[in-house]
């Protein structure tokens, strides 16, 4: 692990509580990263943020963090039941439960308790917990508003408000749940108001400077929207080709965590299927996954027990997975910005990792836009069909799914393909 992705800002120089020193000396932080030295100390001085920053670059820390600080500051209310004062929504279940881990890691000294409330599992059980009491509450937005819609809690005693992954928010179509929620906390003026995301758009900064109280905009090499060792490729295969390549690649990778994003849940059934039966231990994360199910996958691959993961875009945000050596693009995304985020899986905190990606007759047609908004091409990788490897087709495979341009009028049914690439010199 290398320590140049690090600035100069150490954690020991910032007036912080003990209590909370001790948990950053407990996750093992020294000094801060870009994006935690530049919207920190405009945090601690209770000044609203809006920081853009590339994945992995230690986001979640900096807004807990400065959470911590700013509760330990001020005096809860007596003599009345504890009301969450810290209020962080999350896109997905998997990122407010990770935002979660860290903050018991972060604030293990500090007695705040913390409330999560997320969909697909555990209704009664969050319930409960947040009935009784907390000082934090994290979570996605269907569940929270439900239990605010009962009188579970309240939200008129948050001091501090965090919306993390602001623009997948709008991808997921939440903006209207935010807005609800936004408006039931005190006035921005009267709380600390913090939005991280690795892509800021104008849409976002209009909520931004809707709810919060004049924030600072702050952008972490914005011109570098993919990580510098992210080492990127893209290979040119036939729809047919597809599955050979991704086993024969999967096999020279060896030993590591992959992570494989496709574009369509039946397509991931698909994908697991076909590693499975020829020898490669694969599970696939989609939205419909069982909660339970999703979370034991997500921990068995970051144990190393699970070596191969793949999801839909649902996975790819959030997501914090140490070591994850590769990332491959089974599909191209149809989103840019998705590639970024996507890849975005490696590479994290200083380390190097390989992102692959298959330019293939249904999704090359993304490639275009991909690699303008990343600012340069992606560099081609080259194969021998030869060489590809034999496999074992399923005995039971998943029904098959139409490509993006089936059934669409003036489009080839049956086929499944789009256009091939035009030759690229390479």
């Amino acid at each position: 692990m290398t320590t140049d992705h690090l600035s100069d800002l150490r954690f020991d120089s910032m007036t912080l509580h003990e209590t909370v020193q001790a948990g950053i000396r407990d996750a093992g932080f020294e000094f801060c990263t870009p994006i935690q030295a530049s919207t920190l100390p405009i945090a601690l001085d209770n000044g609203d943020v809006a920081g853009q920053a590339q994945t992995g670059t230690g986001k979640t820390a900096a807004f807990l963090i400065a959470t911590f600080q700013r509760l330990l500051a001020s005096n809860p209310p007596e003599g009345e039941k504890k009301q969450p004062r810290a209020f962080m929504l999350a896109p997905t279940r998997e990122l407010a439960v990770q935002i979660a881990n860290d903050a018991e890691l972060l604030g293990k000294h500090t007695g705040f308790k913390i409330g999560l409330a997320f969909g697909g599992t555990g209704y009664e059980q969050q319930r409960r917990t947040i009935e009784d009491g907390i000082d934090i509450l994290i979570g996605t937005p269907g569940r929270i508003i439900d239990y605010l819609k009962q009188g579970v809690f309240r939200l008129d005693r948050v001091e501090v408000a965090v919306l993390d992954e602001a623009d997948r928010m709008f991808d997921l179509g939440f903006i209207k749940d935010i807005r609800y929620l936004l408006r039931r906390l005190p006035p921005p003026n009267e709380r600390l108001n913090m939005l991280f995301s690795a892509t800021l758009s104008h849409r976002v900064m209009e909520l931004a400077y809707e709810h919060m109280n004049e924030p600072e905009l702050v952008r972490i090499e914005p011109d570098k929207v993919t990580a510098d060792r992210v080492r990127q490729a893209i290979f040119f295969p036939s729809n047919e080709e597809k599955m050979p390549l991704l086993v024969g690649l999967i096999r020279e990778m060896g030993a590591g965590r992959i992570m494989i994003f496709v574009n369509m849940k039946r397509e991931a059934e698909r994908v697991e299927a076909y590693l499975e039966t020829n020898g490669i231990h694969a599970k696939a994360i989609s939205g419909d996954v069982p909660q339970k199910k999703r979370l034991k996958m997500l921990l068995q691959f970051q144990s190393g027990e699970l070596p191969v993961l793949i999801g839909t875009d649902v996975a790819s945000r959030g997501l914090h997975v140490p070591d994850v050596q590769y990332v491959i693009n089974y599909d191209l995304p149809q989103e840019a910005e998705d590639y970024v985020h996507r890849i975005g899986r490696t590479a994290r905190a200083g380390a190097a990792g390989d992102a692959i990606s298959f330019g293939c007759e249904t999704y090359a047609v993304s490639l275009p836009e991909i690699e303008e908004y990343i600012g340069h091409r992606i560099p081609v990788a080259n194969y021998d069909p030869a060489l590809l490897p034999e496999l074992i087709k399923p005995k039971h495979r998943p029904r098959r799914q139409a490509g993006p341009h089936q059934g669409r009028k003036g489009a080839a049914k049956g086929s499944g393909r789009g256009r091939r690439p035009p030759p690229r010199k390479t």
